[in-house]
């Protein structure tokens, strides 16, 4: 009986098989399935590729091992030889991906997806990933692939600022996937699709990009509004009627900074205004007295007056004297 040479028992998933037996005689059967091919792999290099059908193994059929075999000394052609059978699924597979990126302003990033991709050229694969990465099963490529997918996808999210990953997603991982298509393409893998299915920032960078994408507000605003929050926080830490003068002083000095020097200044608010009841005159509300004609502009409820018993300051309104028990006539 001759040698047979067969994946079996493929899974939908598998993408790679080792063909667990290296002792290889002349005129094995290798039968190789639609959609798989099969790599004569030997020191780490691949040799002749076998695409779907059965095939009959001759140094006719395996030119480029034969000729390795050959300059090895002591070769015969009936002699078994020693060589490594990966059998490769050429099916398109999904795979799932996440990481942790930083973008131009150093804002963390946690970003997932997923991506699809098949074995576009299988001497390179072998070459590169299977013997480059010594990953001879499914779970070790697939390790790899996630590994060499995240850390491309944080090389490229470093060149964006905040803004662009979270408002031009769709162009962003379009650019990203463009560029990740000729990566995959050095180690014989062809990318046929790469989406980004979730993005995140941290809560900080949350409260920038709310402001920043109002479209009203430049990154240099925002810098001023985080410097005031932080310097209110300061001064609320310290306590105390000083650190509220020091806050009064140092917060409209932190708003009105301007963008650029040829910015306008910021215009003062206009003053409250009251009518006096009396003579209708327009009277600013921190007025106690109209100065028209002398009303007394205090409300009733916080007009004070002497009591006749005790002397002490109580209510207008009062009809007995908080203090002394006397009652106001």
């Amino acid at each position: 009986m001759p040698q047979v040479i067969q994946w079996t028992n493929a899974g939908a998933d598998d993408i790679v098989w080792r063909y667990p037996n290296e002792d290889i005689t002349w005129g094995a059967q290798l039968i190789v399935s639609e959609y798989e091919l099969a790599v004569f792999f030997r020191d780490g290099k691949a040799y002749d590729v076998f695409q779907a059908g059965r095939h009959t193994l001759t140094t006719l059929n395996l030119p480029l091992l034969t000729g390795l075999l050959t300059r090895l000394a002591g070769f015969g052609g009936n002699k078994p030889f020693k060589a490594t059978v990966l059998f490769i699924s050429t099916k398109i597979f999904a795979g799932k991906w996440g990481t942790r990126a930083q973008t131009t302003e150093l804002a963390p990033l946690q970003v997932y997806g997923q991506f699809w991709f098949k074995i576009a050229d299988p001497t390179l694969f072998v070459n590169e990933v299977i013997g480059g990465q010594k990953a001879y099963t499914t779970d070790s490529v697939n390790n790899f692939l996630r590994g060499f997918l995240n850390e491309k996808i944080i090389t490229e999210l470093s060149h964006y600022d905040l803004v662009s990953v979270f408002t031009r997603l769709t162009e962003t991982s379009l650019i990203v996937k463009n560029t990740l298509i000729d990566y995959f393409k050095r180690v014989g893998i062809e990318l046929t699709d790469l989406r980004f299915e979730g993005i995140d920032t941290t809560p900080e960078y949350r409260e920038r990009l709310f402001w920043l994408k109002t479209g009203n507000t430049s990154a240099g605003d925002v810098l001023r509004m985080e410097t005031l929050k932080s310097s209110a926080e300061s001064l609320g830490k310290g306590g105390g009627s000083g650190a509220l003068g020091a806050g009064m002083v140092l917060i409209p000095q932190i708003m009105n900074q301007q963008a650029t020097p040829q910015a306008a200044p910021v215009a003062a608010p206009a003053t409250a205004l009251v009518i006096c009841p009396k003579c209708g005159e327009k009277v600013p509300a921190t007025s106690k007295f109209c100065p028209s004609c002398g009303t007394n502009l205090t409300p009733p409820s916080q007009q004070t007056m002497t009591c006749p018993n005790c002397g002490k300051s109580i209510p207008a309104n009062s009809k007995f004297c908080p203090e002394c028990g006397q009652k106001i006539s």
